[in-house]
């Protein structure tokens, strides 16, 4: 049975702040825009994002990330770039075409250009118990509060203190959950201070260099063993849900079955595309943003996306050189100043030495 073949100027894979701005950029240069998503509603991990963000105007200061996520729609529906959700990208094939499940059954999708913002997943931890039901991701615990209103559990432990520990942290005590503690085996909190004071206030305990060291319980969990490093005091804590916010991966089994040249970094969350500082992957016609290139925020990945669809439209013939130069230099002004500060130094040294690989 031979598959039907669809031809289009421009795919993008994922409808996060990436992909959507990436079809942005490119749309309003004139190119024809698909963007292909395997979820019911456009706009990734933003879709349950209830707090409110900071920083710019132009990346959602003071809107919360499921109305950024709205308002992204809006304006690629509004410019015509077509978001066809429900819409699972299978793979690649060796010449460069896309095999995607739709709701009408499997087809070929081949386009000039594809841009990969196929996000990130969440990092786990292993530890006798860790199979047991309570044990999940925070982002999973979040996608049950904010998406599905189901608490993971009553009483939660939380195990990691950077940004998403510390807000999910947060999210599950308005949703009337309670916070048993939050661990983490580093000797001082890795988020926000923004975050850490708003949830210290709730006077959740912070467990800081301690470990899990089992889960017990008979059909889920009931309570864990936690331990402090170096000193080997334990302690139990009466939980029936535990939440791993320990790190993400990059997406990037698409990038790989493209052929793409993969590298590692520590800081960037793992294997990742190679691609250099205009989102060119080493496959012509191939490009790649977001969390997919290297978890960072959301804002980044907005930029990033940006980039992504100006070089992609460049190399299609819709912007002359100059004018995507002059729309890149506004670009790498805005990914200059959101990796600045003690938080963002370590991400923009790892992509200049993955510029430099």
């Amino acid at each position: 049975m031979s598959l039907a073949v669809e031809e289009r100027e421009m795919a993008v894979v994922g409808s996060g702040p990436a992909g959507m701005c990436a079809a942005l950029a490119a749309v309003r240069a004139g190119a024809d825009v698909v963007v292909l998503d395997e979820n019911e509603r456009a706009g990734g991990q933003l879709t349950k994002q209830i707090h409110r963000f900071f920083g710019s105007r132009r990346h959602g200061a003071g809107k919360r990330g499921f109305e950024i996520a709205a308002e992204l729609e809006r304006e690629c529906r509004g410019e015509g770039v077509e978001l066809r959700l429900s819409s699972t990208v299978l793979g690649f094939f060796p010449g460069g075409e896309l095999m995607v499940e739709g709701e009408d059954g499997v087809y070929v999708l081949r386009a000039r250009a594809v841009v990969m913002a196929t996000g990130a997943s969440e990092k786990s931890l292993a530890f006798p118990g860790w199979t047991l039901p309570g044990v999940m991701g925070a982002g999973a615990a979040q996608t049950l509060v904010n998406l599905h209103g189901v608490l993971p559990g009553r009483r939660v432990l939380m195990v990691g203190t950077g940004n998403v520990g510390l807000i999910v942290s947060y999210q599950l005590l308005q949703a009337g959950a309670e916070v048993v503690g939050i661990l983490d085996i580093s000797d001082r909190v890795g988020g926000y201070e923004v975050h850490y004071r708003r949830v210290r206030r709730e006077g959740v305990p912070f467990y800081l260099r301690h470990r899990v060291v089992e889960a017990r319980g008979e059909e889920g969990v009931e309570e864990v063993l936690v331990e402090e490093v170096g000193r080997g005091r334990g302690r139990v804590l009466r939980a029936d849900a535990i939440c791993l916010a320990v790190g993400l991966s990059p997406l990037a089994e698409l990038a790989a079955m493209r052929g793409c040249r993969m590298v590692y970094s520590r800081e960037l969350g793992g294997f990742l595309p190679w691609h250099d500082g205009e989102m060119r992957t080493d496959r012509p016609g191939t490009y790649v943003a977001g969390d997919a290139a290297g978890v960072e925020e959301a804002s980044v990945a907005m930029e990033e996306g940006r980039m992504a669809g100006i070089s992609a439209v460049e190399d299609l013939g819709r912007m002359r050189g100059e004018e995507a130069e002059r729309a890149r230099s506004e670009v790498r002004r805005f990914l200059l100043e959101l990796r600045g500060g003690p938080y963002g130094e370590g991400k923009l040294r790892a992509k200049e030495c993955l510029y430099c690989a």
